[in-house]
């Protein structure tokens, strides 16, 4: 008996009244929130308005959910259209049961349809919005726990997370908690894009390109761990290979990238003011703002100097007068005495 794991839930899903509360479906939600957040956050520092994103999102969000079930049903097609299996299930999306590659892959025609409707630059939108999209994976990792799937293999480690179902040909037991490390993997992954950006200054899709190379890599391992059913190419899980493909393309978008746009783009929301948002702007803008700043207080001075001496010079014009005048008063005094 292990004295120490990670607990699973007794059940995924609470009853209110008739209406059911699912696990998976609330950490879903939360994520979405979660990326909206933060990405509206970076979008009003790149310039942006307030409500772009949540805008462009009502578009993303629900293509994404149908691209992670769709890319889940095909890759697992086995699940919901062979004998014994009713394909009304295919459909289940509560049940689990997303695939993060159809996720963005479909998400990101929805992006990109919003974004058209708005005249604003796909890349841009989604360099501000990848960190987010991160966390809301890590989020979105916790409603594999509730519904107790996609863990690992055996482990006796004190972390270890105890499996207490046997439906669906589980065997109950103590293994590697995969959805714990994919979590804390995505938060890296959030706080690396976030540091990037700042330090690189990167634009023109480069940072949600570094989210995606850096996400595989660690899906990779970790989806070396499963020991759920999946299909097998030459040796490697399909995901793993995915994982390998996806990496290979981002990094070469990154390289490429950098040589023909280099920089971050100057303008990512057309008539947008940064006044318009709570955000401040980021790399040059500040720079840009405190030049102008510095440039504004010089030229306050200039005018108070020059104020200054043109009343030097009336105070002295003055003080001439008044002696001029004194001496032509002093020169009649004496030409009367000398007349008397």
């Amino acid at each position: 008996m292990e004295l120490a794991y990670i607990p699973s839930p007794s059940r995924g899903v609470l009853y209110l009244g008739p209406i059911p509360l699912r696990g998976y479906a609330f950490c879903i939600i939360i994520g979405v929130f979660v990326a909206v957040w933060l990405g509206n956050k970076r979008w009003l520092a790149r310039g942006g308005r307030v409500g772009t994103v949540a805008d462009i999102a009502v578009w993303a969000v629900p293509f994404g959910l149908v691209g992670g079930r769709l890319y889940h049903v095909i890759t697992d097609y086995e699940l919901y259209f062979t004998e014994g299996r009713d394909w009304v299930d295919a459909f289940k999306v509560w049940e689990g049961g997303l695939g993060i590659w159809g996720a963005i892959s479909l998400g990101a025609v929805g992006a990109w349809i919003g974004c058209r409707r708005r005249g604003i630059p796909l890349p841009a939108y989604a360099d501000a919005i990848a960190p987010g999209i991160a966390l809301a994976q890590a989020i979105g990792r916790w409603g594999n726990w509730f519904n107790q799937e996609l863990y690992g293999k055996p482990t006796d480690l004190p972390w270890a997370l105890h499996i207490t179902s046997s439906a669906d040909g589980r065997v109950p037991g103590y293994y590697h908690p995969t959805f714990l490390y994919e979590s804390l993997w995505c938060i890296g992954v959030a706080l690396l894009v976030i540091w990037a950006d700042r330090r690189f200054t990167l634009g023109h899709g480069r940072a949600f390109a570094l989210y995606v190379a850096a996400y595989c890599v660690g899906r990779a391992w970790i989806e070396y761990m499963r020991v759920d059913d999946a299909h097998h190419i030459l040796g490697l899980r399909l995901n793993d290979w995915t994982a390998l493909i996806v990496f290979l393309l981002a990094v070469t978008y990154i390289v490429v990238s950098a040589k023909k746009r280099p920089g971050r783009e100057e303008v990512v929301e057309p008539g947008a003011d940064v006044s318009d948002g709570e955000g401040e702007p980021e790399g040059e803008s500040k720079a840009e703002t405190k030049t102008e700043t510095k440039t504004g207080a010089k030229d306050e001075t200039a005018a108070d100097e020059e104020t200054s001496e043109a009343a030097r010079s009336e105070d002295a014009v003055e003080d001439e007068d008044e002696d001029e005048a004194k001496g032509k008063d002093g020169a009649e005094a004496e030409s009367a005495g000398k007349k008397s």
